[in-house]
This record gives C-alpha cells, structure tokens and sequence, in this order.
C-alpha cells in the first residue's frame, strides 16, 4: 500500500461489551474481531465475563471508507469458537466531519453531525461525531446482530498520516 492511496488512520477504540450472550455453561469468554477489506484485528479474550471491558485500541489503514465488520466470539478450547454476535458501522459521515479541517477555534465537545439509528445500521441509538480534544471523535453503540443479546461500545477518532493522501 502506498503513501499516495492511503487516507489515514481510523482507530477503534474497543471499549466494553454490555449484556453479552451465554456461551459456556454460565458465561462467555469474549473477544471481539474488526475486518475491513482484508484488515483483520482482534482483542484480548476476556475470561468468563457477559460485560467485559477491554479497553484497546486496533488500528485501521484507510484507502476508502469501506464498511467495516464486528464479530464478537467465544473463546473455547477444545472446540471451535461460539459465535456471539456481529454488527457493521459505516464511517463515512466520520470521514466527512474529517474532511472539513476543523481547526481549534471550534469550541470543545461541538457537535459537528449525528448519526441515527436505522434498520440498515447497528447503532443502538443515536451517536454524536464532536470536535474534542483538537480531534474529530464518534462514540457509537453497536447492536449486536444474529445473537438474543448485546452491545458493544467503540470510539472512533482520526490518525493523519504524514505525507498521506489529502483527498479524503
């Protein structure tokens, strides 16, 4: 991947699970899996915990604002993982709050645009990109799909990347 194709940095900041689904005899042993195109990054297990907190940060390299995928497993053992849910976020009105060069005039914690909820996204309810800290942000609650039950919490922000492409 070249300099010239590459966007910037989308980091997902993995924050917790919330209400998560049984997989073992009483509880789970989440992790979670984001993929975009053919990025794929995980988190830690967490052992034996329906609302864990992770608390990491996986790093996207963005070429374009491809849909990105959430799977949270199970971690087993002696068998293959249990499902446990996904959900898919689309970040192109992140992408576009970053492509406005929002500068520190901007007073902090500034709404700049919300994203609501709808049958064709995962969001459980409504979600605020802001201008914080000098950084374009967006908290999301993602609704997981195919599960009986569970959320997941992330954060996204904006790595520029030196010499990188200023289409975006």
């Amino acid at each position: 991947m070249s300099s010239d194709s590459l966007l910037g940095l989308l980091r997902v900041h993995i924050h917790k699970g919330v209400n998560l689904a049984i997989r073992d005899l009483r509880s789970s042993d989440p992790y979670v899996i984001i993929r975009m195109g053919r990025q794929k990054l995980r988190t830690r297990v967490v052992r034996k915990n329906l609302n864990p907190v992770w608390d990491e940060d996986l790093t996207l390299s963005i070429v374009e604002p491809l849909p990105v995928k959430l799977q949270v497993y199970d971690r087993d053992l002696f068998s293959a993982d249990d499902k446990m849910g996904d959900a898919e976020f689309d970040f192109k009105p992140f992408v576009e709050a970053v492509r406005m060069r929002l500068n520190d005039d901007i007073p902090n914690n500034t709404i700049i645009t919300t994203v609501k909820p709808t049958r064709t996204n995962c969001l459980a309810e409504e979600s605020n990109i802001t201008w914080t800290d000098g950084r374009i942000i967006q908290n999301m609650v993602l609704r997981l799909r195919n599960v009986e039950s569970g959320e997941i919490e992330i954060k996204l922000s904006w790595i520029d990347v030196p010499g990188g492409s200023k289409r975006i």
